[in-house]
């Protein structure tokens, strides 16, 4: 397997990129921008609820548009998946072309949608088997389709490289996420009795590893994780569906970009 070092070299140099990105972004709005949220955060006012099967190992990005509240000073971000498209899973299930996303230009985007700044999230892997979701407007991004699917509360964070790892944070999201019997789960045990389920594996732009590589290497491979966690791998018994009372989600990173979200009451049917 590839060296560890090597991809953490590489994740801080690319959370540093993102943050100068949009802290520039914030601080240095488009001209006219007006103090409420663009346009383009309405994308979601005419979402319909749909199911998308068969996306377990799905390849994906998410494309994020960064906005701040005028009322609070809280910044948002609009998320665009490329897995909701028009276009369908396709055999590959690779919805993120690499010869697409290298030709994304960001400062472009920022200015064509009058946002604060614009990021990229992934590629990932879809850990699920399904998923419901409400998807919204769909967009061009410089060739890449990728439709609207929630909105994600950034707090006071500047970027999303600020957000902490470990942390939780909420996401406005109108979903429902199922992992089938007998599907192989990554699972984090917190401090306080908590349990949280893998939704993507980061691979990133130039991946260091396999998903397989990743599981093979647990739990070593984690250098980070606060006093306390623990890191289980688990064969599900049976279906783990995850709906969101109130279509809010609570969800947070690791030190590898992965993303997890919490299980339990009010979250899922069980604990795992």
């Amino acid at each position: 397997m590839r060296t560890i070092q090597r991809r953490q070299i590489m994740r801080t140099m690319n959370v540093a990129l993102l943050s100068i990105f949009l802290t520039w972004g914030l601080l240095l709005p488009c001209a006219g921008q007006d103090a409420e949220l663009p346009a383009v955060f309405s994308d979601g006012a005419d979402a319909r609820y749909d199911r998308v099967d068969n996306v377990h190992q799905v390849r994906f990005v998410e494309i994020f548009l960064i906005g701040r509240k005028a009322d609070t000073g809280d910044v948002v971000a609009a998320v665009y998946n490329t897995m909701y498209t028009t276009q369908g899973i396709p055999k590959s299930k690779d919805t993120s072309p690499q010869a697409l996303l290298e030709g994304i230009n960001f400062d472009q985007i920022q200015k064509q949608y009058g946002v604060l700044g614009a990021s990229l999230n992934g590629p990932k892997l879809c850990l699920p088997d399904w998923v419901e979701i409400d998807v919204g407007a769909e967009r061009d991004f410089d060739g890449l389709a990728a439709v609207w699917c929630a909105q994600l509360n950034m707090g006071k964070n500047t970027s999303v490289g600020d957000i902490a790892t470990y942390k939780p944070v909420t996401i406005a999201r109108n979903s429902g996420l199922g992992w089938n019997k007998g599907t192989t789960v990554i699972l984090l045990d917190d401090a306080e009795g908590n349990t949280w389920v893998m939704k993507g594996f980061e691979l990133g732009l130039e991946p260091e590893y396999t998903y397989d590589e990743f599981l093979a290497a647990l739990p070593g491979i984690y250098k980070k994780l606060p006093e306390g966690w623990k890191v289980r791998v688990k064969t599900l018994e049976k279906d783990l569906i995850e709906k969101p009372e109130g279509g809010v989600a609570t969800i947070m990173k690791d030190e590898f970009f992965n993303v997890y979200d919490k299980t339990g009451p009010g979250m899922t049917n069980y604990k795992p």
